[in-house]
């Protein structure tokens, strides 16, 4: 789950561990490629019992034996068939082996003792547009700065800030300073590099 993160204290110190990211459940798309599955290995279980009761088989799968008979691996169709086949296990590789949930991002987390003596990691995590809105009103107390916007994601910061009295490398300046220390106050597991775009009021 996603856990308020509060600033003042940086959380990434020698007790703080690295998380992993957090993995979506999907429920539906597992829930519904077991339902296929399932239904795919009971009609061929039926059809093998069928067969070795010495009864004929079903349709289909005659009519497939003699289609494919009938055709060649190179002919289109088969072609056609394998290919989105293919593209259907990659897709259910990809879902399978993605972490998901990329609007969520992971925060360090310091190891707890239990009764049991054991170390356990508390997962907590922070929303990008959470931690862009923390970033921004960061941004927003430089002096200078008459407007932020401010963009996250796993790897980078973009900040694009307008300012309308001061130097603009003095503001820019300034505002890698202050997202150095906002950055380390949000405690992230992987360190987002900052970038920092700063022009005069108007023209931004």
């Amino acid at each position: 789950m996603t856990a308020p993160v509060g600033l003042g204290k940086d959380p990434a110190g020698p007790e703080a561990a690295p998380a992993p990211r957090f993995r979506s459940a999907r429920r539906i798309p597992a829930a519904l490629t077991a339902l296929v599955v399932l239904g795919a290995a009971g009609i061929f279980l039926y059809d093998l019992a069928a067969v070795r009761a010495h009864r004929p088989g079903m349709r289909w799968r005659r009519e497939l034996a003699r289609l494919l008979e009938r055709h060649a691996p190179a002919d289109t169709w088969v072609i056609v068939a394998a290919a989105v086949l293919v593209l259907a296990g990659a897709a259910l590789l990809f879902l399978a082996l993605a972490p998901g949930l990329r609007s969520v991002l992971p925060l360090r987390s310091p190891a707890t003792e239990r009764s049991t003596g054991r170390s356990a990691e508390v997962r907590a995590g922070i929303g990008r547009k959470a931690a862009a809105l923390v970033l921004r009103d960061r941004a927003m107390e430089v002096s200078g700065v008459r407007s932020a916007r401010v963009a996250v994601s796993r790897s980078r910061v973009t900040v694009r800030a307008a300012s309308h009295f001061r130097a603009l490398d003095d503001v820019r300046a300034d505002l890698e300073a202050v997202l150095a220390v906002g950055l380390a106050e949000l405690g992230l597991a992987h360190q987002p590099q900052p970038r920092v775009r700063v022009s005069p009021a108007g023209k931004g």
